[in-house]
C-alpha cells in the first residue's frame, strides 16, 4: 500500500491492523510503552489507549528523564506524567545518569543514552509483569536507520531497517521490543496530536545538526529527494527486499544449525571442512546468528567483525581474533571456535603444577586417574597398543623418579621415529594439537626428558625393542 492510499485509512485502525497483521501484541497482557512526549511516543500511547480493550491488554507507561536538556528534560517528565493520569494509566517515571554512563563506558552520549534507556525499560518490563515494550518509531525513523546503516557500511542484514518485533536480552533477562508505528509518518503524529489536542513536547535537540541522525534527517534526504522525488518509497522497497533475502539466509541457518554448526559450553563450534564449502553470504549469516546465540543481540557486532572472521576463514590454525563482547574466534585444524574461553571445548582437563607419578599402582591427579605397572614385554596387550591413551616405555631406560606436568617453554622432543629431538610446540603444530588444548595436555617426564606426550606419542629413545627386559605401562583415565 502506498503512502497516499495509507492516509486514507484511519490512523488507528492502520495501527491495529498492522498490530494484528504482525502478531504484537497477545491478548491478556500488560504492555509497557515507553513515552518520552514527543509527537511519536504521544501519539502511540494515546491510539493503544483507545484500542486496549479491542486488543485485551492493559498499558503500563514508562519514561525515562536522561537529564541532558535540563529544564526541558524535567518538563517533557512531568508532561508524559500528566498524560498517564489522564489517561487513567499506571506510569513509571526515572531519572538517568547517562553522561556518568557514557564516561564510565568510554561510547558516544547517543549509545549510551540507548543503553540506559533499554536497561530502564527492561527493569521497568520485569518490574510490572510484562514481556514486551512499545516504542514509537515510525516510518520516517526506519527511512533515517536504513540510511544511517548505509552509511555505516552495513550489509544486507542491516538495510532490513527496523523490525515491527525485536527480542531484546540484557543482563537478567530478556523481552520483546514492539514498534506499532511502522507504516505511520512523523507528519501523521503531529496531525494525530494535533487533531485529539494532546500538545506533545517539542525536542529541541532534534534540530541539532552533529547527531548523524540529524544530519540524515535535515541534510541528506531532502539531497536525496532532488534526485528522486520517490526515494523514500525506494529506500523502503530495498528494506523489503533485503528483508526477504534475510529471511531466507534465516531459514537455511537454521537447517545448518546442528549439523555445521552448534553450542556447547557456552561456544560456538563450527565445522571448518562444512562451513568453507557454504556461501559466503551464508557464512556471513551463521556468524551473525552465533553473535547473537552468545550475546543476545548484535548492536555492538558490525559488518567489519564478520569481515575480519571472514578474512581470517584460511588463516593457519592458531590464529585468534579478539572481539567485542569479550568474545574470542579461534582457528584450529578441523574446527572454528566462538565464545569467551574456547578452550574449555577442550576434553582434556586442566592440569596445573609438577605431579610425582608411582611406577606401580595408582596415582591420582586432578581430572585424571593412573594406573603403572611393571610388566615383561611379553605381557604386553595387543589390543591396548591402538589406545592413545596407554603406553608402553622400555623402564631401563627410563628412571625411578618420573612425574607428570603440563608444558614449559623450553621443552624439546624425540617423538617415535625421529632421530632427532624437535620442539615440544612444533610437535604439537605437526600433530595437529589444536592450541586450546596444547597447555592441557599431560608431559610424563624424567629429570632428563619427556618420556610421553600422552594421548599423541611417546619419545623415541624409551620405545621397547627385542632387547627390552622391563617394560613400564602406562594407562590415563579421566576422573
Amino acid at each position: 500500500m502506498r503512502e497516499s492510499e495509507e492516509t486514507k485509512v484511519p490512523l488507528e485502525q492502520r495501527v491495529l491492523d498492522f498490530i494484528r497483521e504482525h502478531h504484537l501484541v497477545p491478548g491478556k497482557s500488560c504492555l509497557l510503552v515507553a513515552v518520552s512526549g514527543g509527537p511519536d511516543s504521544v501519539c502511540l500511547l494515546h491510539t493503544l489507549f483507545r484500542l486496549k480493550d479491542e486488543l485485551g491488554i492493559t498499558l503500563h507507561v514508562a519514561h525515562l528523564n536522561h537529564q541532558l536538556r535540563g529544564t526541558e528534560s524535567e518538563a517533557d517528565a512531568r508532561y508524559t506524567g500528566e498524560l498517564a493520569r489522564r489517561l487513567g494509566t499506571p506510569a513509571t517515571i526515572a531519572k538517568g545518569e547517562v553522561e556518568r554512563y557514557q564516561a564510565e563506558k568510554r561510547i558516544s552520549l547517543e549509545e549510551a543514552a540507548r543503553e540506559v534507556r533499554y536497561a530502564f525499560l527492561a527493569e521497568t518490563a520485569r518490574s510490572v509483569g510484562s514481556d514486551r515494550v512499545a516504542v514509537g518509531h515510525t516510518r520516517d525513523d526506519n527511512i533515517e536507520t536504513i540510511l544511517m546503516h548505509l552509511v555505516r557500511g552495513a550489509g544486507t542484514t542491516g538495510l532490513q531497517g527496523l523490525k515491527s518485533y525485536l527480542k531484546w536480552r540484557p543482563a537478567g533477562g530478556d523481552f520483546a521490543v514492539i514498534r506499532p508505528l511502522l507504516t505511520v509518518s512523523h507528519r501523521e503524529t503531529a496531525g494525530y496530536c494535533q487533531e485529539h489536542n494532546l500538545k506533545p513536547r517539542i525536542d529541541t535537540s532534534n534540530f541539532s545538526l552533529p547527531p548523524l541522525r540529524n544530519r540524515i534527517r535535515h541534510q541528506l534526504l531532502p539531497l536525496l529527494k532532488s534526485y528522486n522525488p520517490g526515494i523514500e518509497q525506494a529506500i523502503l522497497r530495498t528494506a523489503r527486499i533485503a528483508a526477504g533475502e534475510v529471511a531466507f539466509l534465516e531459514e537455511e541457518g537454521k537447517r545448518l544449525w546442528g549439523k555445521i554448526v552448534w553450542s556447547q559450553e557456552n561456544t560456538i563450534t563450527l565445522d571448518k571442512e562444512g562451513f568453507l564449502k557454504l556461501p559466503p553470504a551464508l557464512k556471513r549469516h551463521l556468524l551473525r546468528m552465533a553473535f547473537e546465540r552468545l550475546l543476545g543481540n548484535l548492536k555492538d557486532i558490525e559488518t567489519r567483525h564478520i569481515e575480519e572472521i571472514m578474512e581470517a576463514l584460511t588463516k593457519p590454525a592458531g590464529k585468534r581474533l579478539n572481539l567485542p563482547g569479550g568474545l574470542v574466534f579461534s582457528i584450529e585444524y578441523r574446527r572454528y571456535l566462538l565464545g569467551k574461553d574456547p578452550s574449555a571445548l577442550s576434553p582434556l582437563p586442566t592440569l596445573n603444577g609438577e605431579w610425582p607419578l608411582n611406577l606401580q599402582g595408582e596415582t591420582i591427579l586432578p581430572g585424571w586417574h593412573i594406573n603403572t605397572e611393571v610388566i615383561d614385554r611379553q605381557q604386553i596387550a595387543t589390543g591396548e597398543k591402538d589406545n592413545p591413551f596407554s603406553a608402553y616405555l622400555d623402564l631401563d631406560k627410563t628412571v625411578d623418579r618420573l612425574t607428570v606436568r603440563s608444558r614449559k617453554r623450553a621443552d624439546r622432543f624425540q617423538p617415535l621415529g625421529m632421530r632427532q629431538p624437535k620442539k615440544l610446540g612444533e610437535f604439537m603444530i605437526d600433530a595437529k594439537i589444536p592450541a586450546a588444548w596444547r597447555g592441557q595436555v599431560p608431559l610424563v617426564c624424567s629429570p632428563e626428558q619427556i618420556l610421553w606426550v600422552v594421548g599423541w606419542r611417546i619419545d623415541d629413545r624409551v620405545k621397547v625393542t627385542e632387547s627390552t627386559k622391563r617394560v613400564l605401562r602406562l594407562k590415563f583415565e579421566q576422573s
